[in-house]
């Protein structure tokens, strides 16, 4: 199997879209203004700031590896070769120098989690698991819009990350200052093996579905991506060195679908890495909701109120 080294794959990763597009493609980049582009081929794909985001598709990242799998449809192996073809005959001029790094900052609590509880029932996620994240402060309500807050920690349990889930409407996002590579997670200590999934609440749902077949969901990791970036896997493998087998179970789109190649091209020579993608439903919880014959979740206002 192909193989690119550690520290080469970490000078691609560096390579923004920006940088990337300038220094080889400058035909396709289009400015919005001084600090925003597009691209000619995708009008919603906008870049700035280091980042891209591609709104038809709600997909995004930061690397031109990203951009070469998740949107052009390269395999991992493809995208990587030609940017280091590329790069070969041209070193790239960076244009994005590393933003500063926010204070990583939590929303302020509730006073109680009625709504997030109601909510996350109501995508039939199981009330044992919510308790064990609320009792582990992993999960609460913020108190300005009584959104889930979904918290990732670092090894020695400090809170690095929260993603944002609304209880009503379809606000998604993150904490202020939130490093991606510390992603909501359920750690399992001593465990060999880890579940891999894109969101939190597909890792809350992961859970529920291995209680649902009599399996103790807290006998193997499951980790959330925050998206489809691989920063919190490769962090979550370094500080667990004794994992041998990846279950990914990412969503069943075009974008899920290319993270998953891509995970088992990079680490597929090290690890028992097996695709384990929902069947016949888009995400883990769409695939919960049909088991449980759940077709509508509760408006939340209706189930409970301060």
């Amino acid at each position: 199997m192909p193989f690119i080294p550690p520290n080469e794959l970490a000078e691609l990763k560096q390579i923004d879209l920006l940088t990337y597009l300038q220094s080889y493609e400058p035909e396709e980049l289009v400015r919005i203004s001084a600090n925003e582009f597009s691209t000619k081929t995708h009008s919603s794909l906008k870049i700035s700031n280091g980042m891209w985001r591609w709104h038809a598709q709600d997909i995004g990242g930061k690397s031109a590896l990203d951009f070469l799998i998740k949107v052009r449809g390269m395999d991992f192996m493809a995208a990587a070769n030609l940017i280091q073809q590329q790069a070969a005959l041209q070193p790239p001029v960076f244009c994005c120098p590393a933003m500063p790094a926010r204070e990583f900052v939590l929303p302020k609590a509730a006073p109680n989690n009625d709504h997030v509880l109601a909510y996350l029932q109501s995508r039939g996620i199981d009330k044992t698991v919510l308790e064990h994240c609320v009792t582990s402060k992993m999960l609460y309500e913020s108190a300005e819009h009584y959104n889930c807050v979904l918290v990732g920690k670092d090894a020695a349990g400090q809170a690095r990350y929260a993603a944002l889930r609304g209880t009503y409407g379809d606000y998604k996002g993150e904490a202020r200052g939130s490093d991606k590579s510390f992603a909501f997670t359920l750690p399992a200590a001593g465990s060999t093996h880890l579940r891999v999934c894109e969101s939190a609440i597909d890792v809350l749902s992961c859970a529920t579905l291995l209680g649902m077949k009599g399996r103790d969901w807290q006998q193997s990791h499951v980790l959330s991506l925050g998206g489809t970036s691989m920063a919190a896997l490769e962090r979550y493998l370094k500080d667990y060195p004794h994992i041998q087998r990846i279950d990914l179970h990412l969503d069943n789109d075009p974008a899920g679908r290319v993270a998953a190649q891509a995970i088992a091209a990079l680490l597929g020579d090290r690890y028992d890495v097996r695709n384990r993608s929902p069947p016949h439903a888009k995400d883990m919880n769409a695939y919960l909701m049909a088991r449980l014959g759940l077709t509508q979740r509760k408006k939340v206002r209706d189930v409970c109120t301060r």
